[in-house]
């Protein structure tokens, strides 16, 4: 079976722009339907406790950390924003790899579009978040959310499994293998072979 062949640097780029667009438009569209229709700060529960919407605006991280240095969160969010876009002009050939990166920009995106354009202003404008799913964390978070923290785990499989940017994959097991088959036939050859009886050995009458 053969393996496919890289992407070239436009369709890269492509693929992480479609998709990093798709995330922010899905992030601000729910965002606004939240600040719409939720009364702020109040739980409205969809699911009984499995799913629960609570409109907030958090100004810090995850779990409203860091609430006093709103702006260091604006820099690191336009810094992971950077090294995605370098990356992918400059490296990523490979589809798992864009699609990985365009969904983790689009959630990148997401948030800091609320630290620029929301109260109270650039760049320490409030996060609006209004998902909550008590059964599996107490943190309240948004679409953009979602998309970064499973992307990051994403990548790190990515890491994992051995499959670099440019889309070739990591071959160590497969040259030790070589390296073993390579030596057997050498090993073979310098055993000595037990004496073999010949013509003149055979006996007489």
């Amino acid at each position: 079976m053969t393996n496919r062949r890289p992407l070239r640097p436009a369709a890269a780029g492509a693929v992480v722009a479609l998709l990093a667009a798709t995330v922010l438009a899905a992030d601000q569209f729910t965002k606004y339907l939240a600040i719409e229709n939720l009364p702020p700060g109040e739980p409205v529960h969809v699911l009984g406790d499995f799913l629960i919407f609570i409109l907030t605006r958090n100004p810090g991280a995850a779990f409203s950390l860091g609430e006093g240095v709103t702006w260091i969160f604006t820099i690191a969010l336009a810094a992971v924003a950077v090294v995605v876009v370098w990356l992918t002009i400059t490296r990523v050939r490979s589809r798992l790899w864009a699609i990985a990166l365009g969904l983790l920009l689009g959630g990148v995106l997401g948030n800091l579009t609320d630290r620029v354009l929301r109260e109270p202003g650039f760049p320490v404008g409030h996060v609006v978040d209004f998902i909550n799913t008590p059964w599996m964390m107490p943190a309240i978070y948004n679409v953009a959310d979602i998309f970064i923290v499973s992307m990051m785990i994403g990548v790190a499989l990515l890491v994992l499994v051995g499959l670099h940017l440019d889309g070739t994959r990591e071959r160590r097991a497969a040259s030790d293998d070589e390296e073993t088959d390579d030596a057997a036939p050498a090993g073979a050859s310098d055993r000595e072979l037990p004496d073999q009886p010949t013509a003149g050995d055979a006996p007489r009458n």
